[in-house]
């Protein structure tokens, strides 16, 4: 499964991006398939190895803030792997690049 989410503070002051920046180091700790982007993290790999590093995000987010809110998407087709890669492959493939 591939799963996009974005994790962010809410009701502390107007910065995000510390706490942002601590929930995707908890991403990129998790040894799984990643790439964050301008609106969201995605991340790769089986139900059970992707949802515990969500909410060890959202817990790392909610260390600096009383309130957290999670935007999450998610593309559960089992037995494809590789998918954070290969998809955008096939659209730079379809555009002649």
């Amino acid at each position: 499964m591939i799963v996009a989410f974005s994790v962010s503070p809410m009701g502390g002051d107007d910065s995000v991006g510390e706490a942002v920046a601590d929930a995707i180091r908890v991403v990129r700790a998790s040894g799984l398939p990643n790439e964050t982007n301008a609106m969201f993290t995605n991340i790769e790999g089986e139900w059970d190895e992707v949802m515990p590093v969500v909410k060890r995000a959202v817990e790392a987010v909610a260390a600096a803030a009383p309130r957290v809110s999670l935007v999450l998407k998610a593309d559960i087709r089992p037995g494809h792997t590789g998918q954070l890669t290969a998809k955008v492959q096939r659209i730079e493939d379809a555009l002649g690049g």
